[in-house]
């Protein structure tokens, strides 16, 4: 049985347990660090923060949790292994580069593909930095209806990533766009494509974007439930109960894609836009939306297959 590195040593698949497959700690835009006009980033709060954030959530059954932040925008795992020690959830962080236009890209956009793989494959089989943290999941990313040069260095340096490691794949896509060519990147690479989440495909109610995917043997990520200003739960919700309905629930994860602390500034949330995000936080599944799965139907065992066996699966060899 295959281990999965988490951030505070390996376990096995069967380990898991209820698991949300992509929420973030901490995220730092690019640069965060040069602000001097906000006040100084205080670790010692973020800390309490976050693991008064994720104590309540195991009384929920929460026992897993993937942080997928990339390493360009503020990824601090020695931070993830804190919490993860004083909450008992178990976090699962990443390796790989963001989007091109919110990532730190200088660097990498004068490296080679096989120079970018190099970099993913040591933090997963040596460690991040003197940490000894191993990365447990492959992170890349593509911006709105195109995938740049160096965004398809990134995929296929994941691509190639996995192949050399076993480890798999979660991505960023934005507002339902680049999942079918992501795919295509990745199957062109030789990946696994059991091994692939195509994140953030709630952005779309498309029903043949998902299905076009899913038909590849991917899992999609209904992961950023509660951000309404990206796109509305009902669509979410109308979306992922035809989906289970015709029998795709092998295939779907769950999430919000929330952050629980900033580095340097933020979001912006405006009172218009507060009344978008009052449910985007990492209990709004366990509290809102699978009640809602039951009052529509949806089986039990079809609930369990999105939040334990599919993220089980996914990282089985």
């Amino acid at each position: 049985m295959k281990q999965i590195n988490t951030v505070t040593g390996t376990i096995a698949p069967e380990k898991l347990g209820t698991t949300l497959m992509h929420e973030h700690l901490l995220i730092g835009w690019a640069g965060w660090e040069l602000d001097c006009s906000v006040p100084k980033f205080d670790r010692k709060g973020a800390l309490k923060n976050c693991v008064e954030t994720l104590k309540p959530l195991k009384d929920l059954g929460l026992q897993s949790m993937i942080d997928p932040c990339p390493m360009d925008i503020g990824r601090d795992v020695t931070f993830m292994a804190e919490v993860a020690s004083a909450s008992g959830v178990n976090i699962v962080c990443a390796t790989g580069l963001y989007k091109e236009d919110l990532g730190n890209t200088s660097y990498f956009k004068q490296r080679s593909v096989e120079e970018i793989t190099e970099v993913y494959v040591t933090e997963i089989t040596k460690g991040i930095g003197d940490t000894g943290i191993k990365a447990g999941i492959i992170k890349c990313a593509t911006g709105k209806g195109q995938i740049t040069p160096y965004e398809e260095n990134t995929l296929r340096a994941a691509g190639r990533a996995q192949k050399r490691t076993g480890v798999p794949i979660t991505t960023h896509t934005e507002e339902g766009t680049m999942g079918r060519e992501q795919l295509a990147i990745f199957a062109s690479e030789g990946v696994d494509l059991s091994h692939v989440i195509i994140g953030h495909s709630c952005g779309s109610a498309d029903l043949r974007y998902h299905t076009d995917m899913l038909d590849k043997g991917c899992l999609i990520g209904f992961d950023r439930f509660g951000l309404d200003f990206a796109q509305p739960d009902r669509l979410r919700m109308a979306s992922l109960i035809g989906l289970v309905g015709i029998g795709f629930e092998k295939q779907i994860v769950l999430s919000h894609d929330s952050v629980a602390c900033w580095l340097g500034r933020g979001l912006d949330i405006t009172p218009q836009l507060a009344r978008l995000v009052e449910n985007w936080k990492p209990s709004h599944v366990f509290q809102n939306v699978v009640p809602a799965l039951r009052k529509a139907g949806v089986p039990q065992e079809k609930i369990n297959a999105m939040l334990v066996e599919n993220p089980r699966r996914y990282f089985q060899s």
